[in-house]
Order: structure tokens, then sequence, then C-alpha cells
């Protein structure tokens, strides 16, 4: 179905294309560090499920639509830095309104360390799918690995699976080496515990971030 000696070069791309920084990494090292290992993982899930969204597309022939109507490509760009943004906002607010760690009623009140996991398989797969970038790299990549012999949109589907799943094993490595780390440091300095009211507001700025880096970029 696929040539098997192009496999070595088809996971080593792979795998210095996961470790690179970009937007993925970035929202799984700050999740798994600052809300821990489970948080990291419901993310790396929700960029597997991107990968599966994106595979299909490719199959389908989407990502040489955006190639060749760079509006498309431009119209889910914005929709996703708006989103992102969106996100940011929201957390920041949170932020605002649970700043003053010395009240007791906000130490008591739910954050968002305690939402479902749902809602972070949403945020991870929103990432990577709202990402033009995302899509037109498997419109580009998977056919380099694909064989005339064989039937095209099989090739593909099974190629991007592959690359799919390969990426989750690293993403479940990466959330669980940036908790631990966490962890570590954590339990070294004391009193970190009681700025932990303050990641929203990373992590809100962290959204903002992206979204801005994502509208920009060409």
């Amino acid at each position: 179905m696929i040539d098997l000696t192009l496999l070595p070069l088809f996971f080593t791309t792979i795998f210095f294309l996961v470790i690179s920084p970009g937007p993925d990494l970035l929202l799984l090292s700050s999740y798994s560090a600052t809300k821990g290992f489970r948080a990291g993982a419901f993310i790396a899930l929700g960029i597997l499920l991107a990968g599966v969204v994106q595979t299909a597309l490719v199959a389908f022939g989407l990502g040489q639509i955006m190639q060749t109507m760079p509006l498309v490509a431009l119209a889910v760009k914005l929709i996703g830095a708006i989103y992102l943004a969106y996100l940011g906002v929201k957390m920041l607010l949170h932020w605002y309104q649970h700043r003053s760690i010395n009240r007791p009623q906000d130490r008591a009140e739910p954050t968002e360390t305690h939402r479902k996991g749902t809602e972070l398989i949403k945020r991870g797969c929103f990432n990577n799918l709202l990402n033009p970038k995302a899509l037109l790299f498997f419109s580009l990549f998977l056919p380099q690995f694909t064989t005339a012999e064989h039937d095209l949109s099989t090739q593909l589907v099974v190629l991007g699976l592959m690359l799919s799943l390969f990426a989750f094993f690293l993403n479940l490595l990466f959330a669980a080496a940036f908790s631990n780390l966490a962890k570590t440091i954590t339990t070294r300095m004391k009193g970190i515990k009681r700025w932990s009211v303050h990641l929203d507001g990373a992590l809100g700025a962290l959204f903002i971030a992206l979204s801005a880096r994502l509208a920009l970029s060409k």
C-alpha cells in the first residue's frame, strides 16, 4: 500500500517537525507545566483529532483548494486568530477577577485546572485545525511519500494517520516531561503555589500572542 523503504525518512521528518517550536508545542508545554500531565494529554488528544480531520481533508483535496484559492486560507487563518484571541481575553478576565490571592472566596472557586477534558481537547484541536499552515503542510508533505502503484487517497489516509499517531505519542512524552519539570520546580521553590492564580493571566497573554502571530503570518 505504501513504500516501506520511505518510512525511516518519513518518521525522522515527523520527529523534527513535532519537536520544533510552534503553536502546538507552545500550547502543550504551557498547559502541561501549569495544569499538569492530564491537561497536556488532553491537549495532545485534541491535536491528534485535528490531524485526523486534516488527513481526511487532504484526501478529499481541500489542501489543493487552499493552495489555488488564497482567500480560503486567509479566512481560515483569521477565524483561528479570532478564536485564540477570544480564549486569551477570556482567561485574562478570569485572572483579573481573581488576582487578589488573599481573599478566601477566590481560593475556593474552581479554576481552569478543573475544567472538563473536552474543553482542553477542543482547545488543542482548534489551535491546530484553525492554522492553515498545518493543513497546507499535510497536503504538501504526505504526497511525497506516495507511489503511483496504489490508490492515492488510501495512501494519504494511511500516511496521515501514521503521522498523527506518531506525533500524539511524542506529545504525550512532552506533556510528561514538562509536567514533571514543573513539579520539581514547585517543590523546590517555597511559596510558589500562592502565585498559581496568576497562571491564567500568563496563559491568556500567551493565547493573545499566538493570535497575533497567526494573524500576521504570511
